[in-house]
């Protein structure tokens, strides 16, 4: 581990350390200041973030879903309790509470827990699968609420603290770093995470993560662990920038609604990565683009790789699919992209979500979420958007589609027809070699 000495006004921690005490009435008196290296509470003479994050705890929720017990019923048929996670109020006059999804999901009833010891009943206002957050909303009277900041200023290397009621612990603060941002790569969600290495275990998920000053800049949504399940350091959380949109769309219309480009992309991997001729693995390749969209009008191309867009660098298609899928209709977004080994740029503009229910485009068909084309083994589909009805059934990058209602779709003609109109229809694909059966509604 690097070391490093960190100074201010000619002097470092240590020697700062050793000299605030000796300081007499005047530090007594002393409060944390931006200047100061680390904020200092005089009156105990202890180094202390607890000023500001204490403002923010009482607005740390602990929320409990409850669902149908399996087995034998008690003869009540109550409700019971079947997970539990954590929230943070973020409106405290009208008692919006923002978890996540994977809390909430399943659920008949939900209850908020208080530090005070206050529990009130909630309601599911909405959720949001792709981004996994959903929004709660409770009456209650005297509620704390959470300054909320633009998560878009975060550095790597900023102190961050994880709040939430991990282990059937009470609530529990832990201090990390921000370790990276833009975070994906876990599947073609909606994925722009803030990593951290403060302590999240189970039951922190839906949790606030906080900077410094006790603002909340994310919600805490999952971990990467050896095995054990527990914590290794690397955790995860959606960004204040996608929270405050999805959480503004939940509360407007009970749904998310997002615009598109008419750009069809797929993951950048090393097997891809091959096949163009390049030497980068991290980008989303142009797959193709639908007709008359934004996306062709912008000079978009097949094979194009999208390697940077509003100026952020972009892992994989979840990437591009973070930006665009906040962006309000109308809203211009610049990408840089590689095409034969030289870089261009184009400006797209959003487009509000399509009604037609089937896109043909040349090379690729786009239908109820999925992307699919024609590969060496059959129709693959090699894209699958996130939270989308497609992604909901389970479908999955890398299928290989041989049956629609137990009917034969040998190309995109047939593959467009079969998938047109409404009603469910019955996946017959491939994965790994195995058959699998998709029910799509």
């Amino acid at each position: 581990m690097r070391r490093s000495t960190h100074r201010a006004h000619g002097l470092s921690i240590l020697a700062l350390a050793m000299a605030v005490p000796l300081m007499g009435a005047t530090a007594a008196v002393a409060q944390s200041t931006p200047q100061g290296p680390i904020p200092y509470d005089a009156r105990r003479g202890v180094f202390s973030f607890a000023e500001g994050l204490e403002r923010a705890l009482p607005a740390v929720v602990q929320v409990t879903t409850l669902g149908q017990s399996e087995g034998p019923s008690s003869g009540d048929n109550e409700p019971r309790p079947v997970s539990s996670g954590s929230g943070a109020i973020i409106d405290a006059r009208e008692g919006i509470v923002v978890t996540n999804n994977h809390v909430v999901e399943g659920g008949r009833k939900f209850t908020v827990d208080l530090t005070d010891g206050r529990i009130f009943d909630a309601v599911l206002v909405g959720a949001d699968k792709a981004t996994d957050l959903a929004v709660l909303k409770f009456d209650a009277s005297g509620l704390s609420q959470i300054e909320v900041v633009d998560s878009d200023q975060l550095r790597t290397g900023d102190l961050a603290f994880a709040v939430g009621y991990p282990l059937g612990l009470d609530q529990t603060l832990t201090m990390g770093v921000i370790s990276g941002l833009g975070r994906s790569g876990m599947g073609d969600r909606i994925e722009d995470y803030i990593q951290t290495d403060a302590a999240v275990n189970s039951g922190n998920s839906g949790g606030p993560l906080l900077d410094s000053r006790g603002r909340l800049i994310g919600i805490n949504t999952s971990i990467l662990s050896g095995g054990g399940g527990g914590n290794d350091g690397i955790a995860f959380a959606v960004p204040s920038r996608i929270l405050m949109y999805v959480v503004g769309q939940l509360r407007s219309v009970g749904e998310v609604k997002r615009g598109s480009t008419g750009a069809i992309l797929g993951s950048l991997n090393a097997e891809r990565s091959r096949d163009l001729g390049l030497g980068i693995v991290r980008g989303a390749v142009v797959e193709n683009v639908a007709p008359g969209s934004s996306a062709e009008a912008a000079g978009l191309q097949r094979g194009d790789v999208v390697r940077r867009i509003q100026n952020r660098p972009v892992s994989n298609a979840g990437t591009v699919a973070a930006t665009i899928g906040i962006a309000e209709p109308g809203t211009e977004v610049q990408v840089v992209y590689l095409r034969d080994g030289r870089e261009g740029r184009a400006t797209l503009t959003v487009e509000a979500p399509g009604d037609r229910p089937v896109v043909r485009g040349a090379e690729v068909v786009i239908a109820r979420g999925l992307s699919a084309r024609v590969g060496a083994d059959g129709l693959l589909v090699f894209a699958v958007e996130g939270g989308s009805v497609a992604a909901g059934a389970g479908l999955q990058a890398g299928d290989i589609i041989r049956l629609i209602d137990d009917s034969p779709v040998a190309g995109l003609d047939s593959l467009a027809a079969a998938l047109g109109g409404d009603g469910q229809r019955i996946l017959s694909v491939m994965r790994d070699a195995e058959p699998v059966e998709i029910s799509l509604p």
